[in-house]
C-alpha cells in the first residue's frame, strides 16, 4: 500500500475556514492528507512532508521596515507561528507553496518587501475582491510554474490589496498582471512557488489543481 504524504496547511484558528477546507479538499483529491496548522492546531515538521501557507490577514510591516497602519488587520500569534514554519521549511528544503499572503510571508522571510496598497497602484485591474477567475495573468516562460500549470496565459481570482515589492534572496518573479504587479514567484533552487491568487477556490479548473498535484510529487520524487 503506497503511503500518502502528508502535507501541512497554515492558516487562521476558524472553526469554520473556506481556505482550510478548500486546500484539505484539493488535497485531498490528489492523493495527500492534510494537516491543519494553527496557534490552535499543532504538527511536527518532522511528519510533514510539504507545506503550504495559506491566505490571510495582513503581515506585520516591522517584518519588512514598513509602516504601521492602525487599519492592517494582524494576527501576531499567526506572524510568529508561520515565519517559524517557513524557516524550518527552507532549512529542511520542504516542498513549499505561498498562497496570496502565504507568499508574501515567504519572500518576506527570504529578505523582500511588500507594497503594503496596490490600490493607487491599479490601472488596468480591477482591484475588487471576487473568487472568480477574472483577472488575467501572465507566467514567464520556461519557468517551474509554466510547467506545472502546462501554459504561460491564465485567468486568476483575486483577494488582496498588498504584493510582492522586492524579491527575497533565491526568488524571482515569474508571475504578472495588467499592471506588472507581481502575481508569482519561485525559487531559483527548490520546490518553492509563491501564487497571490487562490487556487483552492479554482480546483475545477486543470491548471490550478495540477498546483496540489506538484506539490504531492514533490514529496515523492523530490523533482519535478
Amino acid at each position: 500500500m503506497v503511503k500518502r504524504p502528508r502535507i501541512g496547511v497554515s492558516g487562521n484558528t476558524k472553526r469554520w475556514s473556506p481556505s482550510w477546507w478548500c486546500t484539505a479538499l484539493a488535497l485531498r483529491l490528489a492523493g495527500a492528507i492534510p494537516a491543519r496548522i494553527s496557534a490552535r492546531h499543532s504538527q511536527n515538521i518532522e511528519f510533514i512532508d510539504a507545506l503550504i501557507v495559506g491566505g490571510g490577514d495582513d503581515i506585520d510591516p516591522k517584518y519588512y521596515e514598513g509602516e504601521t497602519n492602525n487599519k492592517d488587520k494582524i494576527d501576531i500569534k499567526r506572524d510568529q507561528l508561520e515565519i517559524d514554519w517557513v524557516k524550518k521549511a527552507l532549512r529542511k528544503t520542504t516542498p513549499l507553496i505561498g498562497i496570496c499572503r502565504g507568499a508574501q510571508l515567504i519572500n518576506v522571510v527570504s529578505g523582500g518587501s511588500l507594497f503594503q496598497d496596490i490600490r493607487s497602484l491599479r490601472q488596468r485591474t480591477d482591484n475588487r475582491p471576487g473568487l472568480l477567475p477574472t483577472k488575467q495573468v501572465q507566467v514567464s516562460k520556461g519557468s517551474l510554474l509554466a510547467r506545472i500549470l502546462n501554459t504561460r496565459h491564465l485567468r486568476v481570482n483575486s483577494l488582496h490589496h498588498q504584493a510582492i515589492r522586492m524579491t527575497g534572496a533565491n526568488l524571482k518573479v515569474v508571475g504578472w498582471d495588467l499592471d506588472n504587479i507581481t502575481q508569482a514567484i519561485e525559487s531559483k533552487e527548490d520546490n518553492i512557488i509563491g501564487l497571490q491568487w487562490h487556487p483552492e477556490y479554482l480546483i475545477y479548473l486543470p491548471s490550478q489543481f495540477a498546483i496540489f498535484r506538484w506539490l504531492i510529487k514533490c514529496t515523492k520524487r523530490g523533482t519535478f
